[in-house]
């Protein structure tokens, strides 16, 4: 056997060197391949979601108006010949506020009145004419062809009064419309004609707003009404300018149509005993209760988005791991969002970590989730 000289010992060495390297690269490899096929188990925080009665007050601002506002106007035209009244004077029930020029219509009450003593002295006449007529009838004096005429004579008479009577009563009331009267107590609050003004019928010559209450008026969004805003919610109602001056308040109207301008929809809540210093106009600010709803309330930092859509991550009780789900939300708190739908009490859902999930994938609750 012929014994390699020593040179050649580098040569082997290395040729061992790259045998050794070639086998244990393939179990380096499989190794490589079972480390990332490892699942990696995210930590999260989480709440366990309940359903509870949510109310959340909206502070909306206004104005105070009396619940009554009246339009003081006359029924027929005519010059204005004086006005009793003027804005801020307190009226009473059947007090007169502003007179019209009657002459006309005074002379034409004086011309049914001649009408009607006319048409009484001709019935007299007639009723007279009559008896004498049926006693001659008796006493068969004259025919009954004749006693017929002087009856029809006197129901013609008394045709003429009811008619002359029935142009009195009407120019008596057309009289009584040369006199404004306010309909009910009250403040006067804005006027619309002054002395010697020829006014058509329905101009508004004095408003008044009556003493029957007063009511908080404010605009609201249509949000507040789907979110359960509805006649019979009770509010805080105060003074935008001292807030100690305060009363409650009842929605009692929801105007039914937006505002062409605002879009938003008018309310008024009634009063209860609006103290002295809230006066009509003043600008209040109401703080009103909508209507309570089981809803689901989750922090806003548990939100995601799947197609365009608002959703949690659940976790699965039994592997724990999450999966996406989309969610209703009615409205938007400062640091939560309100779930109408897609949640159920009892199931937890993600609170921070959210944007690390994936579908499926496994996770591990921190130290003091409940």
């Amino acid at each position: 056997m012929k014994i390699l000289n020593s040179s050649w010992q580098p040569v082997l060495e290395i040729g061992r060197l790259a045998v050794a390297i070639a086998l244990a690269f393939p179990a380096l490899s499989a190794c490589k391949r079972k480390v990332g096929t490892t699942a990696v188990v995210r930590p999260v925080r989480s709440i366990v979601v309940e359903k509870r009665q949510v109310t959340d007050p909206k502070v909306v601002s206004g104005h105070v108006r009396a619940r009554n506002e009246v339009n003081l106007a006359f029924r027929i035209s005519g010059r204005i010949v004086e006005r009793k009244a003027d804005v801020g004077d307190k009226v009473e029930a059947g007090q007169t506020v502003a007179l019209l020029d009657a002459e006309v219509e005074r002379n034409t009450r004086n011309s049914a009145q001649a009408d009607v003593a006319a048409a009484r002295a001709s019935l007299d006449q007639s009723e007279a004419f009559e008896r004498r007529q049926k006693q001659l009838l008796n006493e068969k004096v004259i025919s009954p062809n004749e006693y017929d005429v002087a009856l029809r004579q006197l129901k013609t008479t008394k045709a003429q009064l009811d008619a002359a009577e029935a142009r009195l009563k009407s120019a008596e009331e057309q009289l009584s419309y040369t006199e404004l009267k306010s309909d009910a107590a009250g403040v006067i609050t804005d006027k619309g004609a002054e002395v010697g003004e020829v006014v058509p019928p329905g101009k508004m010559v004095l408003q008044v707003a009556q003493q029957s209450g007063r009511d908080g008026v404010f605009d609201v969004p249509a949000e507040a009404i789907r979110d359960g805003l509805a006649i019979g919610a009770e509010g805080e109602v105060w003074l935008a300018d001292n807030p100690q001056i305060k009363t409650s308040g009842r929605v009692r109207e929801i105007s039914p149509q937006a505002d062409p301008v605002t879009r938003n929809y008018q309310i008024k809540a009634e009063l209860t005993d609006p103290p002295p210093g809230m006066f009509l106009g003043a600008t209040i600010l109401g703080r009103l209760k909508l209507g309570p709803d089981k809803v689901i309330e989750i922090p806003s930092s548990a939100l995601t988005m799947t197609e365009n859509k608002a959703a949690v991550w659940v976790v699965n009780a039994n592997d724990q791991r999450v999966r996406r789900r989309g969610i209703m939300i009615a409205r938007y708190a400062p640091d939560s969002v309100i779930v109408t739908d897609g949640l159920n009490s009892g199931e937890r859902v993600v609170t921070a970590g959210v944007q690390e999930l994936h579908e499926g994938q496994a996770v591990k609750l921190l130290g003091g989730d409940q």
